[in-house]
């Protein structure tokens, strides 16, 4: 029986092969799988408008030291480079003449408070002769001429040695105020005059950056705008606010003068040239990344997931882009937040076509202040800064 029923079988197996072979029709291939393609979700983030330039560090406090006396140095108390505190001594001019001459000074001082003493004693004497009638009033009036210009005497020559004792002070040429000494630029021996530099002193604690910007930037800025100091490689290093907007553009070169003031906590020298970048605005915007964009014509294209049918297709929807950031657009008009973007195998969608998404792999970005291209998984977000 069983013999009997799988002979059926084989019998209509060949029979169905038969009635087909004679219809002529072939049996329909098989539909492609959906392709893989990675996404990114668009949301809402910062989008700020800025512009780099070179900028000169600048001293709050610099000073170039002359002597105020000439001679010939004597000493020299600090090194180039070195670190001092106000009125530390740094270099000494040879003060043989002046300690002589305060010597002088104080020699003639002594000389006019004996004289004055004698005249005031003088002076008692002739008060008690005339009392008695012994003296006369013209010798009293002498007296007391006698005694008046000789307390004259004793305050100039008290006022000379002060003014020697000052000026002996200048031979010791100190430090204004605490900061780093520059190079100094005397030798033991050397004469020097009250024109001649010895070396500078500079306070590096605070520093003021300078940045000349385009006029119409300018036009825009407030005194408040923020300014970033960068390593070479684009790090922020330090933040400040403008606080000095020039009045006025340079007749050459029509920029305008910007300055920012800001602790040095990173080691950075008056004088140096850097990085700056000034922050002109910011906005909430939603950004695209750039290999997400597909271009016809000149007309930016974003090919959008979406569900249709039951299915994930793209759809190919044109888009306005704004400024390009370092790894991305800003969308201007096209798209919305949460929308998901392919970012990969772009050449090979087409409108409509059914796709199967998969984690995106688009690096992020090397610091908070540049846009991210994508990043996570197609729940993944994209968003940033420029």
């Amino acid at each position: 029986m069983r013999l009997v029923n799988r002979m059926k079988a084989m019998w209509g197996v060949t029979l169905l092969a038969a009635v087909a072979g004679c219809s002529g029709q072939k049996a329909a291939p098989a539909a492609p799988p959906p392709r893989e393609v990675e996404v990114v979700t668009l949301a809402p983030r910062e989008v700020r408008d800025t512009g780099e330039y070179l900028g000169s560090l600048l001293s709050r406090q610099y000073v170039s030291v002359l002597p105020q006396v000439a001679g010939y140095v004597r000493k020299i108390h600090v090194r180039p480079g070195e670190k001092v505190e106000a009125g530390a001594p740094l270099v000494e001019v040879d003060s043989r003449e002046g300690s002589a001459a305060l010597d002088s000074a104080q020699a003639q001082l002594s000389s006019t408070q004996v004289n004055l003493e004698l005249a005031r004693r003088t002076l008692e004497r002739t008060e008690a002769l005339y009392k008695e009638g012994l003296a006369s009033a013209q010798e009293l009036e002498q007296n007391r001429a006698q005694v008046e210009a000789a307390q004259a005497a004793a305050r100039s020559s008290a006022a000379q040695v002060t003014q020697r004792q000052v000026q002996l002070q200048y031979h010791v040429v100190r430090a204004p105020f605490a900061g780093t000494v520059g190079d100094v630029l005397v030798r033991l021996g050397d004469y020097v005059g009250m024109t001649t530099p010895l070396t500078s002193v500079a306070q590096a604690d605070v520093l003021e950056v300078s940045v000349s910007v385009p006029s119409p930037r300018a036009r825009a800025m407030k005194p408040d705008t923020t300014l970033e100091i960068l390593d070479s490689a684009g790090k922020v290093l330090l933040t400040s606010n403008v606080f000095y907007i020039a009045p006025q553009a340079d007749p050459r070169t029509q920029l305008v003068e910007v300055k920012a003031a800001f602790r040095n906590t990173v080691g950075l020298r008056p004088s140096e040239l850097v990085r700056a970048r000034l922050v002109y605005s910011a906005r909430d915007a939603l950004q695209i990344p750039a290999l997400a964009v597909v271009r016809q014509s000149g007309q930016p294209f974003a090919m959008v997931v979406q569900e249709k049918d039951g299915k994930t297709v793209v759809e190919r929807r044109p888009i306005t882009l704004g400024a390009l950031g370092e790894m991305a657009y800003v969308v201007e008009n096209g798209l919305r937040s949460g929308d998901q973007v392919a970012v990969s195998s772009l050449q090979s969608l087409r409108d409509g076509m059914a796709v199967k998404l998969k984690q995106a792999n688009v690096p992020a970005p090397p610091d908070g202040n540049s846009p991210p291209r994508a990043s996570g998984t197609s729940g993944g977000t994209l968003g940033g800064s420029r």
